[in-house]
């Protein structure tokens, strides 16, 4: 596969391809609905058909179109049943699976991002890509103090064609939004643009695993390589060995699936005070379980920095919602933005939007299943809900975004994993705000 296309007119054309080849399916559809096809059996025909092509498109155009579809992953246990399969099977292969570049592309990379002399510090270079994504490839080598090491190289082009997807993207969010049902595509959209600059210089990439690797150097839950080396376009990394938790999903063990569930739903929380960071890209493809029970966590471009840790007021809206205190609530909600100025919101719609987080804390151990998530998740994340149609009141601030898509995504990976974990203890000891 050659660099990743430049032409704005070219990946243009691949995406307004999604809604096109939806429409020529629908018109279809309805014929058969005429002919006295059955409607249900045609209608999931038509949502898998979508989401594979959706799916499809995203990947192999990589950029931005892959990444949305990766940020997107992470809510694949709230898509309803009877369409979930095509979903997870487009959705898994978009977690670590892609065309790579050619290899003398990434040896030109190499050569101008490291210096020619690169290859007297690297031996053992595997020219296969173990790993291609969004905007960039792993491939595994000998660093020559002998360390197993991870190269990751970003992909010429990716820089333009980042930019130029998520400014298309964002003229389908209406068609998006009805393939991945429960999802607010525009706020992924939005978040994903703001934050082009960082993931796109992988220094600062660098920067973020540094601070995370210093922090969790010898936990006995967590793992994160040490930075070997950094520049603008590759960054290597110490190799970690592990299962993908997209493995673990597909094949793990209950008590695989209940160490990985654990430790991820702390994992937020508690590195947000340890480090003061917090990992933005939550999807199965970045954890991985070590043979010892830790989790192992890698891909730290999108990291949102947060110098006082979580906001305390996030942990008191989980409190008073699971408490039931709707009047101290719903002031709380006004006070931080949470509801539209002049609006008026619900004692149900203020429930509905918190319940991925307050349910999990009505019991000592919570079970998160893809059926629970389809009945909570979705109100949480779609302000275009039934429930918000009529009378839309509550709003996301921009200040809160990235963290709740985070919690959120954790969540949602949990539901994947059908996994049980103590979550009342982990936001007892680590949210703000929440145990005062």
């Amino acid at each position: 596969m050659p660099d990743i296309p430049r032409s704005s007119s070219a990946r243009t054309a691949k995406l307004a391809s999604i809604p096109l080849g939806m429409a020529g399916r629908a018109a279809m559809g309805f014929g058969r609905k005429l002919a006295g096809g059955n409607r249900a059996e045609i209608d999931a025909e038509l949502s898998a058909k979508a989401a594979q092509q959706m799916f499809a498109v995203l990947g192999e155009l990589k950029g931005g179109a892959m990444k949305l579809g990766q940020a997107l992953s992470v809510m694949e246990a709230a898509v309803p049943e009877e369409m979930a399969e095509p979903y997870r099977e487009a959705l898994t292969k978009l977690q670590a699976e892609a065309p790579p570049m050619p290899i003398a592309t990434v040896h030109r990379v190499m050569d101008q991002q490291l210096g020619t002399g690169w290859r007297s510090r690297i031996s053992d270079f595997d020219d296969t890509a173990t790993a291609s994504a969004s905007i960039g490839q792993v491939h595994r080598a000998t660093w020559s103090d002998g360390r197993d090491v991870a190269v990751k190289i970003q992909y010429p082009g990716a820089d333009e064609a980042l930019k130029a997807d998520l400014k298309t993207l964002s003229r389908f969010v209406g068609i998006l939004g009805t393939i991945v049902p429960g999802t607010d595509v525009k706020a992924v959209l939005d978040e994903m643009s703001a934050r082009t600059e960082e993931e796109l210089d992988y220094r600062i990439e660098g920067e973020n695993q540094r601070a995370f690797a210093a922090v969790y150097d010898g936990d006995d839950r967590f793992a994160v390589p040490r930075v070997v080396a950094s520049a603008p376009k590759v960054v290597i990394t110490e190799w970690m060995e592990g299962t993908s938790l997209s493995s673990i999903i597909a094949t793990g063990t209950a008590e695989q699936r209940n160490t990985a569930g654990e430790n991820l739903a702390r994992f937020h929380f508690e590195s947000a005070e340890r480090v003061r960071r917090i990992h933005g890209d939550p999807h199965p493809g970045n954890f991985k379980l070590l043979a010892d029970g830790r989790l192992g966590v890698i891909d730290f471009g999108a990291c949102l920095t947060l110098p006082d840790g979580l906001p305390p007021e996030l942990g008191r809206m989980v409190r008073l919602s699971r408490d039931e205190e709707f009047e101290e609530l719903t002031e709380l909600l006004r006070e931080t933005g949470f509801v539209i100025p002049g609006r008026e919101v619900t004692e149900r719609e203020i429930a509905d939007y918190l319940r991925p987080f307050t349910d999990p804390i009505k019991t000592e151990s919570f079970h998160f299943t893809r059926q629970w998530l389809q009945g909570t998740a979705g109100k949480a994340a779609d302000f275009n809900g039934p429930q918000f149609r009529t009378a839309r009141s509550l709003n996301l601030p921009p200040r809160y975004a990235v963290i709740f898509r985070v919690l959120l995504g954790s969540v949602g990976i949990c539901a994947q994993l059908d996994a049980n974990a103590p979550y009342m203890a982990i936001l007892t000891e680590w949210m703000p705000g929440f145990a005062e």
